[in-house]
């Protein structure tokens, strides 16, 4: 079953009673939700309270909990210590990964995550994409010819073609405040499944920025940012004008990522189911029960 994704962008008081999350809002009816559907919560207002009976039964329960600022964007995300049983054993795997190995596996993850790009170029355009395909196909391991960076100039000119001069940067024009939001989201997802897989977000196969304690999830994510792409490209599809901010529709909209359809394993499953798929493969590769992650593909269809 796939968990729920809460959030809270005005006023309320979140209190636990009885495994149940109560949420109570000024001048509404009070409401709960069993603790046990739930698997992230975005808190997004400086008038939310929350009790700390309730925020220990969250993590016990394995659930990710983003906070936002003032800007309302996410600044903070909030994951379990001890999110699977065999925890300090599946640490001392993937602490112990050889360099080679690790080079292997971001060979496989940039493969992906390119094969993607050009999905969403297919769909969203209606063109194949077959230079990003070889791109992918020429990928070495370690991507020691930065094969990720000649697809993303590539794939980025072509996914907004009626914005001038689209480029994306974190601090970039919009839609570049719909895809950093949407990135957030898909951050916390992946970094809440590596706890639940009994793996190190901050250790990557890759990214290795001694500031940043999600290393492994930036690494993860990868191939899904296609799919935030994709998303994003269709909320646009919506609306009359590129929003300049996000309003309170849009995050709504873009919450809808971890309910996404994706095929992994030759098998449709909604985007948070597919990312424990992957985060337990990657334990699996550590450990040498496989040398492949499983990663998602973009399925067919409308967008």
């Amino acid at each position: 079953m796939i968990k729920r994704t809460l959030y809270f962008g005005n006023a309320a008081y979140l209190s636990l009673k009885d495994n149940q999350l109560v949420v109570k809002k000024p001048n509404e009816e009070v409401r709960t939700v069993a603790i046990e559907d739930i698997g992230f919560v975005v808190l997004d207002s400086p008038q939310i309270t929350i009790t700390n009976a309730l925020l220990g039964a969250l993590l016990e329960n394995n659930c990710a909990l983003l906070n936002c600022g003032k800007t309302h964007l996410p600044e903070g995300l909030l994951l379990p210590l001890a999110g699977n049983t065999l925890q300090s054993e599946r640490f001392n795997a993937q602490i112990e990964a050889s360099l080679p190995l690790k080079k292997q596996l971001w060979q496989q993850t940039i493969q992906q995550k390119i094969i993607n790009q050009a999905s969403v170029l297919r769909l969203v355009h209606g063109f194949d994409a077959k230079n990003m395909l070889a791109w992918a196909s020429s990928v070495r391991s370690g991507d020691a010819d930065n094969r990720e960076a000649v697809a993303a100039a590539y794939y980025w000119k072509e996914i907004f073609p009626n914005i001038p001069d689209f480029v994306r940067d974190r601090n970039g024009i919009p839609p570049n405040n719909l895809l950093n939001y949407a990135y957030a989201i898909l951050r916390g997802i992946v970094a809440r499944s590596l706890v639940v897989s009994g793996l190190l977000p901050t250790f990557g196969i890759h990214h290795h920025n001694r500031y940043n304690a999600y290393c492994l999830a930036d690494d993860v994510m990868e191939p899904y940012r296609p799919i935030a792409d994709k998303l994003v490209f269709k909320i646009l599809e919506e609306l009359d004008d590129i929003p300049k901010d996000l309003t309170t529709d849009i995050k709504a909209l873009i919450l809808q990522l971890p309910t996404i359809e994706v095929i992994i394993g030759a098998n449709r499953s909604p985007l948070m189911n597919a990312v424990s798929t992957t985060t337990a493969s990657l334990y699996k590769c550590f450990v040498g029960e496989c040398r492949k992650i499983i990663y998602p593909e973009v399925p067919d269809g409308q967008i």
